[in-house]
This record gives C-alpha cells, structure tokens and sequence, in this order.
C-alpha cells in the first residue's frame, strides 16, 4: 500500500506552473492508490470556490478542474483557515468535498507514521 500524502499548494495563478504541479502529484497519487490530502493554501485558497479551477489555463498541463475534482473524489482537499478568513472565503463558499481546516489540522496530518508531506 503506497504511503500517505499530503501536498500543500501555497500559489496560484501567479505561479501557474508551480501551482499545477501540486495538483497534477495530488491527482497522480489518487490514482495511485495513495491516501492523499491537498491543502489549498495562500491564493490557491481561491481553487476551493466553484469555477475558480475552471478559470485556471497554463498551456500543456491536464486542466486543474479536472486534477482537483480526481482529489475531491478520491482523496480530500482542504483550504486553511487563515487563508480562507483573509480572502473572505466561508465554508459555504466552497465546492462540494472541500472543507476548512487550521494548522493543528494539518500538523496532525503531517505527522503521522508513514506520511510523504510536500509543499509546492
């Protein structure tokens, strides 16, 4: 059984690629069979929100929509809390299968026996 993961994307559009990446590893680990947990973090808070991720565009790469609807599905996604509060972002605001949830959230989840974490 492949480990846990759990991926933490601190950009957005501003990083298109970088930002991508972290979606394209998520979605390829679900797929995988991996236990996956993406954090929407700083300006990819915004991927949280329907149509956001429809918006998104970066030549060459798998649409993030539908990367993040392969997360929603089979892994769980997941927008900071401050990041949400800053951007004005509430529970309700957000897609379906994608919650809010803080640092002690996400520290328990990166410390558990067998985790791969990375941050993009």
């Amino acid at each position: 059984m492949p480990r846990s993961l759990v991926v933490k994307v601190t950009c957005g559009s501003e990083d298109a690629e970088r930002c991508n990446q972290a979606f394209t590893v998520s979605a390829a680990a679900v797929a995988a069979g991996a236990e996956v947990s993406l954090w929407l973090t700083g300006e990819a808070a915004w991927f949280g929100v329907p149509g956001r991720a429809e918006e998104f565009d970066l030549e060459l790469a798998a649409p993030l929509a539908d990367l993040l609807g392969a997360v929603v599905g089979g892994g769980r996604v997941t927008v900071c809390t401050q990041c949400a509060a800053r951007r004005g972002i509430a529970e309700s605001d957000l897609r379906v299968g994608v919650t809010i949830a803080g640092a002690a959230v996400f520290a328990e989840e990166v410390l558990g026996e067998g985790v791969q974490a990375l941050v993009y």
